[in-house]
C-alpha cells in the first residue's frame, strides 16, 4: 500500500451539499469514451426494451451490508491490517494507493480517493438518521446535479445494490465528442450512509471492478456516539505516519480532462 497525492480542494469546489458533490477528477476516467453508446433495442410498442438485471445484480432494498459489507465498527475487527482515517477505516489491499482530499479553507479531509488495480473509489461517509436511510433521495439530488451539467444518469440494479451511471459530456483526445463515466453507489447504515464513486475500467467493466468492489465491501465506517445532524461529513484525518512524513513535494503536471475546477495539488510518497 502507498500514500499517493494530498489532494487540496478550493472552497467553492469542495461540496457546500456534499452528498451530491461531483466526483474528484481522479475518481472518474480520464479517457472519455466514445458518445454515441448503443441504446437497448425498441419493442413492438416502439419503447425501449429494459434488459434484465445480471445475476447477483440487486436493489438497495434487497442488498444484504451486514453480511456483505461495508461495515460499522461494531461488526469488523479492525485491529490489523487496516488504515486508521478516522470515520473510514481501509483495508491496506497490495496494490492500494490512497489519496486525501482536503478542504483548502478549513484544513479538513473531506474525501478519499483509492487507486487499485487500475480504478479509483471516491469515499464519503455522512451521519444518517436512526431510522431511514439517504440512498434513495441522493440518488434523485446527483441525478439533478449531473443534469445541470449536461449529462445524464442510469439507475439500476447492481452487485452493491441501486446504483447510478453517470455520464457528463467530454472531448475524446482526438477532439471528438464523448463521455466522462463514473457509477454511484450508497449503502445505508446504522446511523451512516457511505458513498462511493467507482471510475476508470471499474465504471463500466465488470470484472475489471471485482477488486476495487472487494475493497468497498471490507470498509469500515466509524460513526462515534456523539449526535450529529444527518447529513453531517463525518470527520475523516491523516494517518498517524502519514502525518509525520517528509514534506510534500509539487505534483508532476498532466492533462486534465475533467470538465470540474479542481483546486491545487501536493505529492506525498510513502
Amino acid at each position: 500500500m502507498a500514500f499517493g497525492r494530498l489532494r487540496k480542494k478550493k472552497q467553492d469546489d469542495a461540496a457546500d451539499a456534499p452528498l451530491t458533490q461531483e466526483p474528484a477528477a481522479d475518481a472518474v476516467d480520464d479517457a472519455p469514451v466514445p458518445a454515441d453508446t448503443p441504446a437497448a433495442a425498441p419493442d413492438e410498442a416502439g419503447a425501449p426494451l429494459e434488459p434484465a438485471a445480471p445475476a447477483g445484480h440487486v436493489a438497495s432494498a434487497d442488498y444484504d451490508r451486514a453480511a456483505q459489507g461495508p461495515f460499522d465498527a461494531s461488526e469488523q475487527d479492525t485491529d490489523h491490517g487496516y488504515i486508521d482515517l478516522g470515520a473510514l477505516r481501509i483495508n491496506a489491499a497490495e496494490g492500494l494507493q490512497l489519496r486525501l482530499e482536503v478542504e483548502e479553507r478549513s484544513k479538513r479531509v473531506i474525501a478519499v480517493t483509492l487507486d487499485l488495480a487500475g480504478s479509483t473509489l471516491q469515499l464519503q461517509a455522512f451521519a444518517a438518521p436512526k431510522t431511514e436511510g439517504l440512498w434513495d433521495e441522493i440518488r434523485e439530488q446527483i441525478g439533478t446535479s449531473v443534469g445541470s451539467q449536461g449529462g445524464t444518469v442510469e439507475e439500476r440494479p447492481g452487485r452493491l445494490g441501486t446504483e447510478l451511471l453517470a455520464k457528463l459530456p467530454a472531448q475524446t483526445p482526438d477532439g471528438q465528442a464523448g463521455v466522462r463515466v463514473a457509477r454511484f453507489v450508497g449503502i445505508n447504515g446504522p446511523r451512516w450512509f457511505l458513498r462511493g464513486v467507482f471510475g476508470g475500467p471499474a465504471a463500466l467493466n465488470p470484472s475489471a471492478a471485482a477488486p476495487i468492489e472487494k475493497l468497498f465491501r471490507s470498509v469500515v465506517v466509524v460513526r462515534g456516539d456523539h449526535p450529529l445532524p444527518p447529513r453531517e461529513l463525518l470527520q475523516l484525518r491523516l494517518p498517524k505516519d502519514a502525518a509525520a512524513g517528509p514534506p510534500a513535494a509539487p505534483a508532476a503536471a498532466r492533462p486534465d480532462l475533467n470538465p470540474l475546477e479542481r483546486g491545487p495539488e501536493i505529492t506525498e510518497t510513502r
